[in-house]
């Protein structure tokens, strides 16, 4: 962390306090929690799959996320297995100004109704299958409408016994948000089940099979 924010951003302090690793700029704090799945930049929550470590007391973190936070692209050369950092966009926006308070209220509800207990992962992945029908020609395309869409019937139990208006935990808030900023765990996935739960199996019989997280089978 420290050698790549010191290259990129000079004016920034990088400290260790309370466990954490933090950046300060003028324009920027950041901060990594060692054991994390993320790291937060101007209060936005970036998805960082291989987790946030502390190795010989330095604070490592995957390059994506981190070059996202301070404006930065990443180039892979293949040929030499050498990453590569271009400065460009300027520091990370604000989260008040990034996320969508009415996107966050109903995707944290129904990550929440349709996954508690999960692993993060597993939370993204079913605020995954949401954003992938907002972005579907076959279904609508705001969060709200894909979660009460009702075309071909009723598609999100919470919907028919009501979870979905139960306050939503703390780490269904972060999922969401990880979601919104581009965390991604089912890259085309649409649909979900938990076999063992329903009786139903129309979705294992007729989709595709992508993968298995927690207790929930994913298909495309």
């Amino acid at each position: 962390l420290r050698a790549v924010v010191e290259a990129i951003r000079p004016d920034a302090v990088v400290s260790w306090e309370n466990g954490q690793a933090v950046v300060r700029a003028g324009d920027l704090e950041l901060t990594a929690v060692p054991g994390e799945l993320y790291i937060v930049a101007n209060g936005r929550y970036l998805f960082a799959a291989s987790g946030v470590r502390l190795q010989n007391g330095r604070t490592m973190v995957p390059l994506r996320p981190l070059a996202k936070a301070l404006g930065a692209e990443v180039g892979w050369d293949a040929a030499t297995g050498t990453a590569s950092l271009t400065t460009g966009s300027g520091t990370i926006a604000h989260a008040a100004a990034f996320y969508d308070e009415e996107e966050i209220y109903w995707l944290s509800r129904i990550i929440s109704a349709e996954s508690r207990g999960e692993p993060l992962v597993g939370m993204i992945a079913v605020g995954n299958v949401v954003l992938n029908r907002v972005a579907h020609a076959n279904y609508p395309d705001t969060i709200y409408d894909v979660i009460f869409d009702d075309e071909w019937g009723v598609q999100f139990q919470p919907v028919s016994n009501g979870t979905v208006y139960e306050e939503p935990t703390a780490k269904s808030v972060l999922a969401a948000k990880l979601v919104l900023d581009g965390a991604e765990t089912v890259r085309e996935g649409l649909f979900f089940l938990a076999p063992h739960l329903t009786n139903n199996h129309w979705i294992m019989e007729n989709r595709i099979y992508i993968t298995t997280i927690g207790n929930h089978w994913f298909y495309k």
